[in-house]
Formats: structure tokens, C-alpha cells, sequence
């Protein structure tokens, strides 16, 4: 994954400002700045200096090897037992990659700053659709409900991720086929409660298990959608307005 590597040293001289006006020095104690740049990289800014952030310090690994996630609400061991209310995070997805088909069992928003795409099981049609998300768009995914979120482009894929009530480490964030078929044999059968909210409606896993493996087919069939001619174009002329906005 094509991730810049976090330099070292103090952290004014890590890499040079780029923000807008270079604040950072300017920034009252506390504050952080990020720029989120359109080639996948991640700048923060604080009354220190500037650093680019990289998965070597600043991220965990995000549901899958090769993407990364850094907290700025909650963190990986938010739950309904530690709640933060919600988790906010930044996650960078690699080039032309898909995290593996899952479910949270909370309700999930994603805002994609590239070209990017979501596979969702629609359980009223009882079919896989794939939406296909352009830099700026935010998606709402229901809790439980399987989809796959994708990076239709050659560059790393920053997103904003907020997820109610867990963090990347409860056992409920990210439910997959897999996962979901252990939990349908250790009920005896096909449902069974959420561990962690026992109050809610039972879940049967085994058809969510069936949904899940009916999106990793659908991957596995068509692939991850490449971004078009006009798409390509577009990310393109958004790097110049970018230079142009934030000089170097």
C-alpha cells in the first residue's frame, strides 16, 4: 500500500507546512488540523508543526492487512460496556482493494473523498447492489446489514468512518462469513442474540452468513469497478486545485 512513511525527527521538521497559509505555528494549544490531501495522504497540524500521519505510528490495522485506521472519536475498544457514543476515525484504504464482506452491529456512515464504491446486501430484493461513491458523497449503512466498502482508484483512499457504539477491537464491529457461521454452529442453529446487546432482536447468522458469501461472490465475479475516463479526469484537475489552494 503506497502509504508515505511518517518521517522522523522533531515534529516541525518532519515534513514542511502545507496548510493554507501555514498555521500551524498559529494554532492555539489543542488544536489539530488535517489535510486531507487528494492523493491519499493524511497532514496533521499542530501548534508544533506538521507531520504527514503513516501506519508505522499514528494507525491500526482496519479490518483487514493493508488498511488502516486513525481515531478521532472513541477507540478500537469502544463498546456498548465502554461506550464513547460513537467512534469517528480516518481510514485509508489501498489502491483498487475492498475490505472483507462483514456487518457491524451498529449503524455505520462512511464519507469518501475519492472514487470508491460500497457492495450492499439488499435483503428486501435478495440481491447484492453496488453503489458506486464519488469524492464528497456520504453513505449510511443500517446496522447488520453486510456490505463491502471498496477503492475503485489507483491511489490510497482516505475516508471518514463513524460507527455507533463500537470500536475495531468489540467483537461486533466487523462480523464476517466466517465469523458469522461459527456464532449459527455455537447456537445449535441459525440465530442467536448479539453478545454484547442482549435486549435487541436476535440475529440469524446463518442467513447473514449466506448474505456475506453472497457478496464475496459478487467480488470474486466482477471484481472492484475501475474509475472512468471522466472520473480519472477529475481527480486530475482536483491535485491542481488542490496546488493551487494550498501551495507548497
Amino acid at each position: 500500500m503506497a502509504v508515505r512513511p511518517v518521517r522522523q525527527g522533531r515534529a516541525q521538521d518532519r515534513v514542511p507546512d502545507d496548510l493554507p497559509g501555514r498555521v500551524a505555528g498559529n494554532l492555539p494549544g489543542g488544536v489539530e488540523l488535517y489535510h486531507l490531501r487528494p492523493d491519499g495522504g493524511i497532514l496533521l497540524a499542530d501548534r508544533d508543526g506538521s507531520r504527514e500521519l503513516g501506519p508505522e505510528r499514528e494507525f491500526l490495522r482496519f479490518i483487514d492487512d493493508g488498511q488502516f485506521a486513525h481515531y478521532l472519536v472513541g477507540d478500537a475498544g469502544t463498546s456498548p460496556e465502554r461506550p464513547s457514543n460513537a467512534t469517528v476515525k480516518l481510514g485509508v484504504v489501498g489502491p483498487r482493494s475492498a475490505f472483507t464482506p462483514h456487518a457491524h452491529g451498529g449503524e455505520h456512515f462512511v464519507l469518501s473523498l475519492g472514487h470508491a464504491s460500497c457492495g450492499l446486501y439488499d435483503e428486501a430484493r435478495g440481491r447484492v447492489t453496488d453503489v458506486p461513491l464519488a469524492p464528497g458523497m456520504l453513505i449510511r449503512i443500517p446496522e447488520m446489514m453486510p456490505h463491502s466498502f471498496a477503492n475503485r482508484g489507483d491511489d490510497p483512499l482516505t475516508i471518514l468512518a463513524a460507527n455507533t457504539g463500537y470500536g475495531i477491537d468489540h467483537e461486533d464491529y466487523a462480523i464476517t462469513a466466517a465469523e458469522a457461521e461459527r456464532r449459527a454452529r455455537s447456537t445449535g442453529g441459525g440465530s442467536g442474540g448479539r453478545t454484547a446487546l442482549a435486549a435487541e432482536p436476535v440475529t440469524d447468522y446463518r442467513a447473514l452468513a449466506a448474505e456475506l458469501r453472497d457478496i464475496e461472490r459478487a467480488q470474486r465475479v466482477h471484481g472492484i469497478a475501475a474509475t472512468t475516463v471522466r472520473e480519472r479526469l477529475a481527480a486530475r484537475l482536483r491535485r491542481v486545485a488542490t496546488a493551487l489552494e494550498v501551495p507548497r
